[in-house]
């Protein structure tokens, strides 16, 4: 007869096994959940994990504890990617101690909690990468709070249209800063001075894929960069977005003299300059109102002089006319040639 064969259904997460709704890479030490529309993270997870992965799911929120289903003492880096986290509440890191990276990147963040990562005490690196684009201005005040008591060695903000340095983001001993792919035209005079405190003497920026503005405004920034080259690790690479003249120059390239202000493009010297330029444009237009206004007022007067003016070279011209005449005529020539 026929033999039935058994249907193979995959088991059930036995305790400290992987997940089902993931899978784990090599060993349970690696667990990766990808795009499988998780509202909560798996309660089933290896005791032994190290990594562990979560994107495309629907997170939404991660409450107190979020990861203290099983205490995973083990676990190094959590990867939370395109999870559209917006909130993140108190001790939501709580049970993760060995915790050292957390990446959050390319999620709409809009509302940290001032003790939100104090239940990782050994966390040393932060990727907020497009995490910040749909953040309201209180965000930044709340990640401070949230940053302070950390021991952060390195943060990632790339990608989320920041036009200043957010220096409130930015906790003593800092070591790394990913700046890159904003909205950096330069970094001002005050930003500078920030950067030389003695708590982020240490600190090096990537600036790279910013749209930085080659005017005189740039110039601090330029003499900076010079002086002090080894802390931006792509200093080399840096380009110029403007002016047209400079688009795509090096920056490390430019001499202070060719960073002109007639554009304008937002330094405050550029603009005083235009405002000089309009200035002197008004004071033209009025001088030529004014003369137009005497030549009208004194039109009589005018008339009467260019009329005379008139006569006088009609005079002038009979008179040139007449002594033509007379060189011309032969009896005039014959008298005065005959003896």
């Amino acid at each position: 007869g026929l033999a039935l064969l058994p249907l193979a259904v995959p088991p059930a997460a036995a305790p400290g096994g992987c997940p089902s709704a993931c899978y784990c890479v090599a060993t349970p030490e690696l667990v990766q959940c990808r795009y499988e529309r998780l509202e909560e993270p798996p309660r089933e997870l290896p005791a032994a994990v190290h990594n562990l992965s979560i994107a495309g799911s629907n997170l939404s929120i991660l409450p107190r504890a979020a990861f203290a289903a099983r205490p995973l003492r083990d676990l190094r880096l959590l990867r939370l990617r395109h999870d559209n986290i917006h909130t993140i509440e108190d001790m939501a890191l709580q049970g993760l101690p060995a915790l050292r990276t957390l990446d959050l990147s390319h999620n709409p963040l809009l509302s940290v909690a001032a003790g939100a990562f104090a239940g990782a005490p050994l966390l040393r690196t932060l990727q907020l990468n497009q995490a910040l684009l749909a953040a309201p201005a209180p965000l930044e005040e709340q990640l401070a709070l949230a940053l302070r008591n950390l021991t952060l060695r390195r943060l990632e903000l790339a990608g989320n249209a920041l036009r200043a340095l957010p220096a409130a983001l930015l906790p003593a001993g800092l070591e790394e800063l990913d700046l890159r792919n904003n909205s950096l035209q330069r970094l001002q005079a005050a930003e500078l001075r920030s950067l030389e405190a003695p708590e982020l003497r240490g600190l090096r920026l990537s600036l790279g894929a910013n749209p930085l503005s080659c005017d005189c405004a740039l110039r601090p920034f330029l003499a900076w960069l010079r002086s002090a080259g080894s802390r931006v690790l792509d200093a080399r690479s840096l380009r110029c977005a403007g002016p047209p003249a400079l688009r795509g120059a090096a920056l490390l390239r430019l001499r202070p003299e060719g960073l002109l202000c007639a554009a304008g493009e937002g330094g405050e010297p550029g603009q005083l300059e235009t405002a000089s330029y309009v200035f002197f444009g008004i004071v033209l237009a009025l001088i030529g109102i004014v003369f137009l206004m005497v030549l009208y007022l004194n039109r009589r007067g005018i008339k009467r002089w260019l009329h005379n003016l008139r006569e006088a070279c009609r005079d002038q011209m009979e008179g040139y006319h007449y002594r033509y005449e007379q060189d011309a005529d032969p009896r005039c020539a014959s008298a005065v040639g005959t003896p």
